[in-house]
């Protein structure tokens, strides 16, 4: 689990709420009507922008992308990838057959290999696949961009709502102040989905993309040359290129000595 995600959503939920305990009830600030306002008019402006199915698939993987961690990093998958090498050019690619690999996406690859697949038709496979995964988090991050935007202008149209009723009824001076306060609540709705919940899931999603892109081009990169039988120490200087440069020394001295 991320627990940056949810160390962020506790303390940033827990400094609103001190703030309101400081200086006042937190009663005062919750208002349903105006809650509603915000989240099902964001939800409906969410349903008119995008397709009901994407919206969908985008919660679940805002969700995913926020709650967990990628257990998959490129050191490793070069160290693995270089095993492989090795059996490899031992055994021939009939080796990797029995090969217990834990990423789908490695484990596809090599397995379009061992069918006998042309490097072309291998290469072709495994970058449309990227793509496809790559588009789905972008569309989920486009998405939850679009909760961001749409969230604090519902906002202020429950906050305009709130502010015609008052002024409907300007009869009772008295009643002008909370009739306020509760009009001014939906912008602070909007405003609190949007910069701590939408936008921030929105940017990891885009960070997630980045380096889920940097993770299935290695592993690419990997199987073909993997297939075209490269030497294990080449390949490892090849693949070094999708490391960051203080992790390329672990690298070097990981394979030191090998075949």
């Amino acid at each position: 689990m991320d627990i940056a995600t949810l160390l962020g959503l506790v303390m940033g939920t827990g400094v609103v709420v001190a703030a309101i305990l400081v200086g006042s009830d937190l009663v005062i600030f919750l208002n349903l009507p105006g809650f509603l306002i915000v989240v099902g008019g964001t939800f409906a402006a969410t349903l008119v922008k995008f397709p009901i199915s994407k919206v969908f698939v985008a919660l679940k993987v805002g969700v995913k992308a926020s709650f967990t961690i990628d257990k998959e990093d490129a050191l490793s998958l070069i160290e693995f990838a270089i095993s492989l090498a090795k059996k490899s050019r031992k055994g021939g690619l009939l080796a990797l057959e029995g090969v217990d690999i834990e990423n789908e996406f490695f484990k596809k690859g090599i397995q379009i290999c061992v069918d006998g697949m042309s490097p072309e038709v291998v290469r072709k496979t495994m970058t449309s696949e990227m793509h496809q995964t790559l588009r789905r988090n972008e569309e989920g991050s486009k998405i939850f961009r679009g909760i961001g935007d749409a969230a604090p202008a519902f906002g202020m149209i429950g906050t305009l709502v709130g502010l015609v009723q008052m002024l409907a009824n300007l009869s009772d001076p008295s009643s002008i102040g909370p009739s306020m306060a509760v009009a001014m609540l939906t912008t602070l709705y909007g405003a609190v989905i949007a910069n701590l919940i939408a936008l921030p899931i929105a940017d990891k999603l885009e960070s997630r993309i980045a380096e889920e892109e940097n993770i299935m081009s290695l592993i690419i990169e990997s199987v073909l040359e993997i297939q075209a039988q490269t030497n294990p120490n080449v390949l490892g200087e090849i693949l070094q290129v999708y490391l960051p440069a203080h992790l390329r020394g672990e690298l070097g001295e990981g394979d030191e000595g090998s075949d």
